[in-house]
């Protein structure tokens, strides 16, 4: 569904070049959820726009459905770490919000707004404005926001980064059953490696500036998968540690996986 090859990204910086990407070759299979970590500056967020047309890449190629990525799309959308709600509005009408911004029948997509709210437990708040909400409420509404226009491929830059610990374990518990009932391929930024164990079937490892493949694990547990006691409590906090130390290994040119972990690996 998404593939990058050979993808480099500079920026320019008082007259310097400033490598974000370099050389990235990725693929994302349909329907999976891809977990992208690494140390702040590597190019996480670079890469996600990237992936959603809001970037081009300075070298290589980038496709979504086997089409070439040259702008933004309506098959794909993208969640930022601030929801970004309109104050005035209520939550069901920033809900339908890129209803209005891509011209579609309002009234037809109202029903669908509705079942979005339902599916995250927001209903009883469809007519409340977005200082009456938590910021996990707000979150949920902003993924609501997200999922209107039906998405192939969701894009998620650390949505849930301002959230408390116990609040974000909710929302992925949460997420882990709206991916598996809504199918979209979802590739998600994050600094939190619980966070990618929780969700992803696949974590990509970046190395720091400039962001290149490091690792990339296929992560076999099954879901959903929590924090608290379970049957693979263990096998969640082996994958933990096994990305830690690859995160520390980044620095160090190292990283070697442990031969014991449930998780298998390419790249």
């Amino acid at each position: 569904m998404i593939e990058l090859v050979e993808v480099s990204r500079t920026f320019r910086s008082r007259g310097q070049k400033v490598p974000a990407l370099d050389s990235l070759t990725l693929q994302v299979p349909e329907g999976h959820f891809t977990a992208v970590i690494g140390r702040s500056g590597c190019g996480k967020s670079t890469l996600l726009r990237l992936i959603a047309g809001l970037l081009g890449p300075t070298a290589g190629t980038v496709r979504v459905a086997g089409k070439p990525v040259t702008g933004p799309r309506r098959d794909i959308a993208m969640m930022f770490q601030k929801p970004a709600l309109l104050p005035w509005r209520s939550v069901l009408d920033n809900v339908l919000l890129p209803v209005e911004i891509f011209g579609w029948n309002r009234a037809s997509h109202r029903e669908h707004a509705r079942q979005l709210l339902a599916m995250v437990g927001l209903s009883p708040s469809e007519r409340r404005l977005p200082h009456e909400l938590s910021g996990g409420m707000q979150q949920r509404v902003a993924l609501c926001r997200a999922l209107i226009q039906r998405p192939r491929v969701m894009l998620m830059d650390e949505p849930f980064s301002a959230l408390d610990a116990l609040t974000r374990e909710e929302i992925s518990t949460e997420l882990q059953r709206i991916h598996k009932e809504l199918g979209a391929t979802t590739v998600l930024v994050t600094h939190s490696i619980q966070e990618a164990v929780l969700l992803a079937d696949q974590i990509v490892v970046l190395t720091p500036h400039p962001g290149r493949i490091h690792r990339v694990l296929d992560i076999d547990i099954p879901q959903p998968r929590s924090l608290g006691f379970n049957a693979h409590l263990t096998d969640l906090s082996t994958v933990t540690a096994e990305l830690h130390d690859l995160l520390l290994g980044t620095d160090r040119g190292t990283g070697t996986p442990s031969p014991t972990s449930p998780s298998s690996r390419n790249g």
